[in-house]
Protein backbone atom coordinates (compact mmCIF):
# COMPACT_ATOMS: atom_id res chain seq x y z
CA UNK A 1 0.00 0.00 0.00
CA UNK A 2 1.23 3.34 -0.57
CA UNK A 3 1.48 6.40 2.13
CA UNK A 4 -2.19 7.83 0.37
CA UNK A 5 -3.77 4.58 0.09
CA UNK A 6 -7.40 4.36 1.44
CA UNK A 7 -9.58 1.78 2.41
CA UNK A 8 -12.33 1.34 -0.08
CA UNK A 9 -15.26 -0.50 -1.17
CA UNK A 10 -15.97 -0.84 -4.30
CA UNK A 11 -19.29 -1.37 -6.29
CA UNK A 12 -19.89 -2.83 -9.91
CA UNK A 13 -21.13 -5.45 -11.95
CA UNK A 14 -20.50 -5.85 -15.66
CA UNK A 15 -18.08 -5.58 -17.65
CA UNK A 16 -17.53 -1.89 -18.04
CA UNK A 17 -17.02 -1.64 -14.42
CA UNK A 18 -13.74 -3.75 -14.15
CA UNK A 19 -11.31 -1.12 -15.44
CA UNK A 20 -12.41 0.99 -12.72
CA UNK A 21 -11.66 -1.96 -9.94
CA UNK A 22 -7.95 -2.31 -12.04
CA UNK A 23 -7.11 1.15 -11.61
CA UNK A 24 -7.86 1.41 -7.62
CA UNK A 25 -5.71 -1.61 -7.68
CA UNK A 26 -3.07 -0.37 -9.57
CA UNK A 27 -3.04 2.94 -7.65
CA UNK A 28 -2.00 1.28 -4.23
CA UNK A 29 -5.50 1.40 -2.84
CA UNK A 30 -7.06 -1.20 -0.16
CA UNK A 31 -9.75 -2.80 -1.66
CA UNK A 32 -11.62 -3.64 1.73
CA UNK A 33 -14.50 -5.46 -0.26
CA UNK A 34 -16.09 -5.77 -3.51
CA UNK A 35 -20.50 -5.35 -3.57
CA UNK A 36 -21.55 -6.77 -6.75
CA UNK A 37 -24.96 -7.81 -7.61
CA UNK A 38 -26.17 -11.74 -7.44
CA UNK A 39 -24.85 -14.31 -10.09
CA UNK A 40 -27.98 -14.27 -13.23
CA UNK A 41 -28.82 -17.63 -15.37
CA UNK A 42 -27.99 -16.70 -19.06
CA UNK A 43 -26.79 -18.63 -21.98
CA UNK A 44 -29.10 -22.02 -23.66
CA UNK A 45 -28.48 -24.15 -20.62
CA UNK A 46 -29.66 -21.12 -18.07
CA UNK A 47 -26.34 -21.45 -15.90
CA UNK A 48 -25.93 -19.24 -12.77
CA UNK A 49 -23.06 -17.09 -14.09
CA UNK A 50 -20.62 -14.87 -12.00
CA UNK A 51 -20.90 -10.97 -13.03
CA UNK A 52 -17.96 -9.82 -14.59
CA UNK A 53 -16.83 -7.59 -11.38
CA UNK A 54 -17.13 -10.61 -9.64
CA UNK A 55 -14.63 -13.00 -11.28
CA UNK A 56 -12.12 -10.31 -11.76
CA UNK A 57 -12.00 -9.64 -8.27
CA UNK A 58 -11.96 -13.06 -7.11
CA UNK A 59 -9.00 -13.31 -9.12
CA UNK A 60 -7.39 -10.55 -7.42
CA UNK A 61 -7.99 -12.26 -4.23
CA UNK A 62 -10.80 -10.12 -3.03
CA UNK A 63 -13.66 -10.38 -0.76
CA UNK A 64 -16.96 -10.79 -2.83
CA UNK A 65 -20.46 -9.89 -1.58
CA UNK A 66 -23.86 -10.39 -3.33
CA UNK A 67 -26.73 -9.30 -1.88
CA UNK A 68 -29.54 -8.28 -4.29
CA UNK A 69 -31.01 -5.52 -2.06
CA UNK A 70 -29.08 -2.90 -0.14
CA UNK A 71 -32.16 -1.12 1.05
CA UNK A 72 -33.31 -4.42 2.34
CA UNK A 73 -31.04 -5.92 3.39
CA UNK A 74 -29.73 -5.34 6.97
CA UNK A 75 -26.99 -7.39 6.88
CA UNK A 76 -25.45 -6.07 4.01
CA UNK A 77 -25.76 -2.97 5.52
CA UNK A 78 -24.13 -4.10 8.72
CA UNK A 79 -21.13 -5.43 6.39
CA UNK A 80 -19.97 -2.61 4.85
CA UNK A 81 -19.97 -0.58 8.37
CA UNK A 82 -17.88 -3.65 9.70
CA UNK A 83 -15.55 -2.85 6.94
CA UNK A 84 -15.14 0.68 7.82
CA UNK A 85 -14.36 2.24 4.48
CA UNK A 86 -12.69 5.81 4.02
CA UNK A 87 -14.59 6.20 0.92
CA UNK A 88 -17.62 3.73 -1.58
CA UNK A 89 -16.88 3.67 -5.01
CA UNK A 90 -19.93 2.90 -7.49
CA UNK A 91 -18.96 2.12 -10.97
CA UNK A 92 -22.24 0.49 -12.57
CA UNK A 93 -23.47 -1.02 -9.86
CA UNK A 94 -27.15 -1.52 -10.60
CA UNK A 95 -28.70 -1.23 -7.15
CA UNK A 96 -29.37 2.23 -4.88
CA UNK A 97 -27.84 3.27 -2.43
CA UNK A 98 -30.04 4.07 1.34
CA UNK A 99 -29.52 7.15 3.36
CA UNK A 100 -27.01 5.04 5.79
CA UNK A 101 -24.86 3.50 3.92
CA UNK A 102 -24.13 6.82 1.72
CA UNK A 103 -23.37 8.43 5.21
CA UNK A 104 -20.95 5.28 6.28
CA UNK A 105 -17.68 6.28 4.69
CA UNK A 106 -16.48 10.03 5.94
CA UNK A 107 -15.27 10.91 2.24
CA UNK A 108 -18.44 10.25 1.24
CA UNK A 109 -19.85 7.62 -1.94
CA UNK A 110 -17.95 8.48 -5.77
CA UNK A 111 -20.20 7.20 -8.40
CA UNK A 112 -18.71 7.17 -11.89
CA UNK A 113 -21.33 8.41 -14.06
CA UNK A 114 -20.89 7.47 -18.39
CA UNK A 115 -22.02 11.77 -19.05
CA UNK A 116 -21.64 14.70 -18.66
CA UNK A 117 -24.13 15.71 -15.94
CA UNK A 118 -26.61 17.46 -15.23
CA UNK A 119 -27.21 15.95 -18.87
CA UNK A 120 -28.37 12.78 -19.17
CA UNK A 121 -28.82 10.99 -15.64
CA UNK A 122 -30.60 8.09 -15.10
CA UNK A 123 -30.22 3.90 -16.79
CA UNK A 124 -29.23 4.88 -19.89
CA UNK A 125 -26.77 7.70 -20.48
CA UNK A 126 -24.89 6.34 -23.46
CA UNK A 127 -26.93 5.34 -25.16
CA UNK A 128 -29.38 8.42 -25.11
CA UNK A 129 -26.35 10.36 -25.82
CA UNK A 130 -26.34 8.97 -29.25
CA UNK A 131 -29.98 8.44 -29.75
CA UNK A 132 -30.27 12.30 -29.30
CA UNK A 133 -27.23 12.42 -31.85
CA UNK A 134 -25.02 14.61 -28.99
CA UNK A 135 -21.68 15.14 -30.71
CA UNK A 136 -19.87 15.28 -27.15
CA UNK A 137 -20.33 13.02 -24.56
CA UNK A 138 -18.35 12.65 -21.25
CA UNK A 139 -17.89 11.25 -17.81
CA UNK A 140 -18.95 12.70 -14.13
CA UNK A 141 -17.47 11.82 -10.90
CA UNK A 142 -19.81 12.67 -8.22
CA UNK A 143 -21.12 12.32 -4.89
CA UNK A 144 -23.73 9.87 -4.67
CA UNK A 145 -27.08 11.77 -2.65
CA UNK A 146 -30.59 10.34 -2.29
CA UNK A 147 -31.54 11.18 -5.97
CA UNK A 148 -30.94 9.52 -9.01
CA UNK A 149 -27.79 11.02 -10.30
CA UNK A 150 -28.11 14.54 -8.68
CA UNK A 151 -25.51 14.74 -6.07
CA UNK A 152 -23.00 17.55 -6.48
CA UNK A 153 -19.90 16.69 -9.13
CA UNK A 154 -16.01 16.59 -8.17
CA UNK A 155 -15.37 16.27 -11.42
CA UNK A 156 -15.98 16.00 -15.28
CA UNK A 157 -14.11 15.05 -18.96
CA UNK A 158 -15.76 15.34 -22.12
CA UNK A 159 -15.21 13.38 -25.47
CA UNK A 160 -16.26 13.64 -29.07
CA UNK A 161 -18.33 10.71 -29.81
CA UNK A 162 -17.11 9.45 -33.19
CA UNK A 163 -19.53 8.95 -36.01
CA UNK A 164 -21.29 5.92 -36.09
CA UNK A 165 -19.72 4.89 -32.62
CA UNK A 166 -21.48 2.05 -31.21
CA UNK A 167 -23.01 2.16 -27.65
CA UNK A 168 -21.09 -0.45 -26.33
CA UNK A 169 -17.67 0.83 -27.93
CA UNK A 170 -18.40 4.07 -26.45
CA UNK A 171 -19.32 2.56 -22.83
CA UNK A 172 -16.12 0.74 -22.56
CA UNK A 173 -13.93 4.27 -23.53
CA UNK A 174 -16.18 6.27 -21.44
CA UNK A 175 -15.83 4.04 -18.56
CA UNK A 176 -11.81 3.72 -19.53
CA UNK A 177 -11.82 7.32 -19.30
CA UNK A 178 -13.64 7.30 -16.10
CA UNK A 179 -10.89 5.09 -14.41
CA UNK A 180 -8.65 7.76 -14.95
CA UNK A 181 -10.51 10.61 -13.68
CA UNK A 182 -11.58 8.86 -10.84
CA UNK A 183 -7.99 7.49 -9.19
CA UNK A 184 -7.30 11.77 -9.79
CA UNK A 185 -10.13 12.66 -8.45
CA UNK A 186 -10.44 10.43 -5.47
CA UNK A 187 -6.57 12.19 -4.40
CA UNK A 188 -7.42 15.29 -4.42
CA UNK A 189 -10.69 14.92 -2.68
CA UNK A 190 -9.20 13.14 0.12
CA UNK A 191 -6.54 16.00 0.13
CA UNK A 192 -9.00 18.79 0.09
CA UNK A 193 -7.88 19.98 -2.85
CA UNK A 194 -11.50 19.69 -5.01
CA UNK A 195 -14.84 21.05 -3.86
CA UNK A 196 -18.50 19.80 -4.96
CA UNK A 197 -20.16 21.62 -7.41
CA UNK A 198 -23.71 21.48 -7.47
CA UNK A 199 -25.59 20.72 -10.28
CA UNK A 200 -28.05 23.15 -12.14
CA UNK A 201 -31.60 21.89 -12.36
CA UNK A 202 -32.51 23.38 -15.14
CA UNK A 203 -30.07 21.99 -17.46
CA UNK A 204 -30.76 18.25 -16.18
CA UNK A 205 -32.76 15.74 -18.76
CA UNK A 206 -33.73 12.16 -17.64
CA UNK A 207 -33.02 8.93 -19.43
CA UNK A 208 -34.96 5.53 -19.22
CA UNK A 209 -34.53 1.57 -19.33
CA UNK A 210 -34.66 1.23 -22.93
CA UNK A 211 -36.84 -1.69 -23.99
CA UNK A 212 -37.05 -3.89 -27.42
CA UNK A 213 -39.91 -1.60 -28.76
CA UNK A 214 -37.64 1.37 -28.35
CA UNK A 215 -35.68 0.17 -31.27
CA UNK A 216 -38.59 0.31 -34.16
CA UNK A 217 -37.90 2.54 -36.28
CA UNK A 218 -40.21 5.79 -37.29
CA UNK A 219 -40.22 6.75 -40.84
CA UNK A 220 -41.45 9.75 -39.39
CA UNK A 221 -38.45 11.42 -38.56
CA UNK A 222 -35.73 12.82 -40.11
CA UNK A 223 -33.06 10.79 -42.10
CA UNK A 224 -30.02 11.64 -39.25
CA UNK A 225 -32.47 10.15 -36.29
CA UNK A 226 -33.88 6.80 -38.05
CA UNK A 227 -29.29 6.98 -38.78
Amino acid sequence: MTANSLRLIFMGTPRFAVPTLAALIEAGHNIAGVFTQPDRRSGRGRRLSPPPVKQFAQKQGLAVFQPASLREDSDAKQQIANLRPDAIIVSAYGLFLPSDTLATPPLGCLNVHPSLLPRHRGPSPVATAILKGDATTGVTIMLLDDGMDTGPVLAQRETAIAPEEPCDALTSRLFDIGSDLLVETLEKWNAGDVSPTAQTEANATLTKHLKREDGRIDWNQTTQAID
